[in-house]
């Protein structure tokens, strides 16, 4: 039984074709399917003539003008509506098709002009080589004719010598090769040759007979591939090299050649011009970043590198100057930039002179210490604040506003006058715009007043001279006036430019007349600023407080800071949350000259840095990190040794110098500072102070261990250790010192570093004795018969012996004998035996010198 089952087969004959499928299924059942195939229909529309009634648009097909024919609910407007709007995009549709139409001639022209091109460019470099080749050809012609030519008249002459001349003597010329090369076939036949489908810019060439004939032997082999079906047997040698059966190309292949050559055909084949590009270039890049600001491939840029003699990969960092050549290499511009970059977001713009306004000036008080800076700025604000400082001494830096009887405000900032707080003052000129120098007029001018005049000269700002104290009897401001003239200081009182005002803190005389200076001195430096900016200002003072964080002082000096701004200050960066003027109280903006205490830092602020507001977050952050980072790498320049012989040197210099290691911990970061650089002057080259760490707030856990570590004390200046670390410090015996003075402070750590200085060792000759006889006793050794000729001869001390003023032996007596009997001393005039520890090397006529040595304590001056 066939499979057709006496069936007609199914075939691929015409419509509609029909017939059965026998379908199997499990245990051997069987159905018999009819299957019918039908073709799909394909409606061509019929050509109308001009007249006939479907001749016109396609909406008057859909009933446009009959309106038994409209469908329903379609009005006449909204009819003729839609006609036009039909029309409209037949009409955009026509513009479209011309549009295009005309792109599509310009691109076919601009394809032919490009071929031309190509082809003209190839033929005259065809025509090119052909010229080259035949002058070559015709070079090599004539040297062999000249060279074959010098070989006939060498034999002819030859011949003619020996008298034997050839019977050939005339060689015969040598035919012409017959391989010689035609002459190359002009252009215009080379045109001829390339048929009429060349000169037509939008047809391809036409196909060659070889193609034709290697497409039919493909064919062939495919039929033949076809009937064997798959290989069978052994994989013979012969099989494997032969043509048959072997692997042929895919469609992707054949398709992705057809495309290749067309884009050729059409001058598409060229690649894109390289685009330049300016690639910003930091201090340091990573290879792939590179690579991508380059728009190239990291293995090329690797691969460059390589060249260049750096073996790296694409996750390794290299320097700017490499990074420079990469990108020259690869054509494109490099642009240097600089992580400091990240600072040029602070508004640094110049206030324009309309948008300046007047501003409070800000005054100094500076002097020496106890000349009554404190009391009479107390005086100006009626208040005590010199009662409330430990010592009667001020050992911070406050600034406070002051409002005159006229209402005008001032700004003053209150220094201290302890030789120790060289910076703080210099701060005060630093931010000021008038220094007030106090000077007591029964103390005349002293060290730190001199500093004073010197910082004021250094920032170059007017100054005016206080002359306190003026109540007391043994004032005597002349003298004052008298002193400043040595450090170039010239009083309007001795015909200078100079004010000077004689002034009482305790009984307030002269007061008005200072403030009256103050206002003269501002109103001619014409203080003005732009309130409407981003704030700037500086750090006065910074601390830690236990209940509100990091809270800095701030003295605006330009816009007005707001609660809310975010800024930036030194290594840190925050956001205001409160705002606190000099009475305590809250505020919601400080303006220029105006002094406040900013909370919501990130950390504690150096004294002295600049504070700026920026617009983000983001920015704060990054500005911060930078300076950080910057602070970090310039420490470590610092502490490293540039050679290998310093570092010696510096190890060995370190062998022989004691060190004391303090932990300072202060209330304020002026303070911290001020004792730091006061510590770090205390010493000598035997000895000094080394701080390990300063900083401000309590004394902590961390604090104390790393005392222990060190074995170093720990000094808290006006500021106390919380319970865990008393208990921690009590228990790894961790000495904790709080002082509230400067004063003392120094002096104890001077104590302590004196301390560890090496006692100096000093001789007293106490006699001389000269040796008369030497006796040698059997069981002692040599002792010498000696009679002291001065002072007195002591069994304890130290002796030396001289032979001819030459000493010879340093040591110690074994016995002192007068007569048979052991004694502690022997005065001057009398006799004695002697006899030496450990040395037998005695004579008479030798001197013997008898000396004491006692230990004198050392201190630091």
């Amino acid at each position: 039984m066939s499979d057709t089952d006496g069936k007609k087969p199914l075939g691929l004959g015409g419509a509609p074709r029909s017939g059965q499928v026998k379908q199997s299924f499990s245990h051997g059942r069987t159905k018999s399917v009819v299957v019918e195939t039908k073709r799909k229909r394909v409606v061509v529309p019929t050509a109308t003539k001009p007249g006939a009634p479907g001749a016109g648009t396609p909406v008057s097909a859909a009933g446009g003008g009959d309106p038994s024919k409209r469908p329903a609910g379609i009005s006449d407007a909204e009819m003729e509506r839609r006609l036009a709007a039909l029309r409209a995009a037949k009409a955009r549709e026509a513009e479209e098709a011309a549009r295009r139409a005309e792109e599509e001639r310009a691109r076919e022209e601009d394809r032919a002009r490009r071929r031309e091109e190509i082809e003209a460019k190839e033929r005259e470099e065809r025509e090119r080589a052909e010229a080259l080749r035949l002058k070559a050809e015709e070079e090599e012609r004539a040297a062999k004719a000249e060279a074959a030519a010098k070989a006939a008249a060498a034999e002819a002459r030859r011949a003619e010598v020996l008298g034997t001349r050839a019977r050939s003597a005339t060689p015969q010329p040598a035919a012409k090769p017959a391989d010689r090369a035609s002459p190359p076939p002009s252009p215009a036949a080379t045109e001829e040759a390339r048929g009429p489908a060349a000169g037509k810019p939008g047809v391809s060439p036409r196909k060659t007979d070889r193609e034709k004939d290697e497409r039919a032997g493909e064919r062939d082999r495919s039929a033949k591939r076809g009937d064997e079906g798959r290989r069978s047997g052994k994989l013979t040698l012969s099989d494997a090299i032969s043509d048959e059966g072997g692997r042929q190309r895919s469609l992707a292949a054949i398709k992705r050649k057809q495309e290749k050559a067309r884009q050729k055909a059409m001058g598409l084949g060229h690649k894109a011009e390289k685009q330049s590009r300016e690639v910003q270039l930091p201090e340091t890049i990573v290879v792939s970043e590179l690579a991508n600001r380059m728009a190239e491939r990291a293995a090329d840029v690797v691969k460059a590198l390589m060249k260049m003699g750096m073996m790296v990969t694409m996750n390794q960092t290299i320097d700017a100057d490499t990074a420079e050549l990469v990108i020259e290499e690869f054509g494109h511009k490099a642009v240097r930039v600089s992580d400091a970059d990240v600072e040029q977001v602070i508004d640094t713009v110049k206030d324009r002179p309309e948008d300046l306004r007047p501003r409070p000036p800000i005054v100094t008080i500076m002097g020496h210490v106890d000349h009554g800076k404190t009391s009479l700025l107390d005086a100006l604000r009626k208040t005590n604040v010199a009662s409330g400082e430990a010592g009667g001494i001020t050992q911070h830096i406050g600034a406070y506003q002051v409002k005159t009887a006229n209402g005008q405000v001032i700004t003053f900032l209150d220094t201290p006058g302890h030789a120790a707080f060289t910076s703080m003052r210099s701060r005060g000129a630093q931010v000021t715009d008038i220094v007030v120098l106090v000077v007591a007029a029964d103390d005349a001018v002293m060290p730190q007043t001199v500093e004073a005049i010197n910082h004021a000269k250094a920032a170059k700002v007017p100054m005016i001279v206080a002359i306190n104290k003026i109540d007391k009897p043994d004032a005597n401001p002349q003298k004052v006036r008298t002193d400043l003239l040595q450090h170039e200081v010239v009083v309007e009182a001795m015909s200078g430019d100079v004010q000077d005002v004689e002034v009482s803190a305790k009984t307030g005389q002269g007061l008005d007349d200072l403030l009256e200076a103050i206002a003269l001195q501002a109103e001619l430096l014409e203080l003005k600023a732009n309130p409407n900016r981003a704030a700037a200002g500086a750090v006065i003072e910074a601390k830690l407080d236990v209940g509100r964080g990091p809270v800095a002082t701030v003295l605006v000096q330009n816009g007005t800071l707001r609660k809310g701004d975010i800024f930036v200050v030194g290594e840190q960066w925050g956001k205001v949350r409160a705002l606190i003027n000099d009475k305590g109280e809250t505020v919601s903006e400080a303006g220029p000259s105006v002094p406040v205490e900013v909370l919501g830092l990130s950390g504690t602020p150096s004294a002295g840095d600049t504070l700026n507001v920026v617009e983000t977050e983001a920015q704060a952050r990054e500005i911060a990190d930078y300076r950080i980072k910057a602070a970090k790498d310039k420490r470590a320049a610092a502490g490293a040794a540039t050679t290998l012989e310093q570092l010696m040197a510096k190890a060995k210099a370190d062998a022989s110098v004691a060190e004391l290691p303090v932990v300072v911990k202060a209330d304020v970061q002026g303070s911290a500072e001020a004792i730091v650089q006061a510590l770090e002057k205390i010493g000598n080259e035997e000895v000094r102070v080394r701080v390990l760490h300063s900083g401000v707030g309590a004394i902590t856990d961390t604090d104390v261990g790393l005392a222990e570590a060190s074995k170093a004390p720990i000094i808290g200046f006006n500021v106390r250790a919380n319970a865990s670390a008393r208990q921690s410090a009590h228990q790894k015996g961790v000495e904790i010192r709080y002082y509230s003075v400067i004063y003392d402070l120094v002096d104890d750590i001077k104590k302590a570093a004196s301390g560890l200085l090496k006692a100096e060792v000093r001789e007293n000759f106490i006699g001389y004795a000269t040796i008369k006889e030497v006796f040698r006793i059997t069981g002692v050794g040599n002792v010498a018969g000696c009679l002291v000729t001065e002072g007195v001869a002591r069994r304890s001390a130290g002796v030396r012996l001289l032979r001819d003023n030459v000493v010879i032996h340093e040591g110690t007596l074994k016995t002192l004998k007068r007569f048979k009997d052991e004694v502690k001393e022997v005065v001057s005039g009398q006799e004695c035996g002697m006899a030496f520890e450990r040395y037998e090397d005695i004579r008479p006529g030798d001197v013997i010198e008898i000396f004491e040595r006692e230990e004198v304590q050392r201190t630091l001056a």
